[in-house]
């Protein structure tokens, strides 16, 4: 059976140019993948005849050579274009459209070989609401790995170098072919870093890193939240061989306050007040989160549960010089323990006000209950 026309396979002309072919051989091998055609063996011969078409139409010598003598070009060679160096695969196709469109294949052949970044680390700390409101500057310690001072981090002893890994030759990485697919992983040799050691540095073992506990100021700032993440940079666990450390994050959490809570920027405090200044009216003086107190006057009649507004008596906010403001919410208490005279003078109060006028919302309240019974009577 005569072989079809390589331009033809991929469905382009013969003067297509290089962008053409690798958008044609994309479509078709993306659409007669063997994975998205499981048991089509059409398809499957079909993936092979386009990706063996591209392997040839891409290089500028071999589509020469076939412009000008055809298949025959390739029939008597060693290894015809169906072979493309790796077991029949297609790391010339294939696996350049993928790498274009999705990456390196893991970090493969377009990555630079080295050892790997440290860790990042997490820490801690709790703060105090007062803390949050004016900011602080404190010391932590931590234990991380640090460069061995010994080696300078390089994991070799001094006086020698580390060498380029043998087995795979400096990458780091290493490629097999397996059917349609190029597998890569990381070298078991030299674990990724393109490197080995033939003396280790006896101070850390050719680590190239040592555990120990730093010391570290850390600045916590005016306003600062609940779950704030601050960052130092570098500070995390230095990599291995040398190679940059990671970074800490510091977790910042607020401690419970034993008078405050808070909302964002606004400060809430819950006050009682005596209910014969919540009926008479007066003033009652509460702390403010700087430190300070403040004085707020009462109106006759205050109810339970109302909430005085204080302008810019609240939180610092994060980065910015305003405040929030502060709610004083009262809470009317009832009194206890009442001698025989004070319960005299509650009876001779109650039976004054039967009017209905010094309890409007409860008389209110009742009235609204006696017409909805009222109501399911009819």
């Amino acid at each position: 059976m005569a072989k079809q026309d390589f331009y033809e396979t991929l469905g382009v002309s013969k003067t297509a140019d290089a962008d053409e072919l690798k958008r044609a051989y994309r479509k078709l091998a993306m659409q007669f993948h063997p994975d998205r055609n499981a048991g089509d063996k059409a398809a499957e011969q079909k993936f092979k005849d386009v990706s063996e078409a591209y392997e040839i139409l891409k290089d500028d010598q071999k589509r020469a050579a076939y412009d000008r003598f055809g298949h025959a070009a390739f029939e008597n060679s060693s290894r015809g274009p169906g072979d493309f160096g790796m077991g029949g695969g297609f790391t010339g196709g294939f696996a350049d459209i993928f790498e274009e469109m999705f990456g390196a294949m893991g970090g493969g052949r377009r990555q630079q070989a080295g050892p790997a970044r440290g860790s990042d680390l997490r820490y801690n700390i709790e703060v105090s609401l007062e803390d949050a409101f004016k900011g602080k500057q404190t010391t932590i310690r931590v234990a991380t790995l640090v460069h061995c001072d010994t080696c300078k981090g390089s994991g070799a002893e001094p006086g020698s170098r580390p060498t380029s890994c043998r087995t795979c030759q400096g990458h780091g990485r290493m490629r097999t072919q397996q059917g349609f697919f190029t597998v890569e992983r990381t070298c078991p040799t030299c674990h990724g870093s393109g490197q080995t050691i033939e003396k280790p540095c006896k101070t850390c073992g050719g680590q190239g890193r040592v555990r120990r506990e730093k010391t570290l100021s850390v600045n916590i700032p005016a306003g600062v939240e609940d779950g704030t993440r601050i960052r130092l940079a570098g500070e995390g666990e230095a990599g291995m061989h040398g190679a940059s450390p990671g970074d800490l994050y510091i977790f910042v959490s607020l401690s419970a306050h034993a008078i405050f809570q808070r909302d964002g920027a606004n400060i809430f405090c819950r006050v009682p007040i005596p209910f014969t200044t919540a009926a008479l009216g007066g003033t009652m003086e509460v702390p403010t989160v700087d430190g300070g107190r403040t004085r707020v006057t009462v109106p006759a009649g205050t109810q339970s549960g109302h909430q005085f507004r204080l302008r810019n008596k609240g939180m610092t906010v994060l980065r910015s010089p305003s405040r929030g403001d502060m709610y004083i919410q009262a809470v009317v208490e009832t009194p206890v323990n009442l001698t025989k005279r004070q319960q005299e003078l509650l009876r001779e109060f109650e039976k004054a006000g039967e009017n209905g006028k010094t309890n409007p919302e409860s008389e209110g309240f009742f009235a609204r209950v006696k017409e909805f019974f009222d109501d399911l009577r009819e």
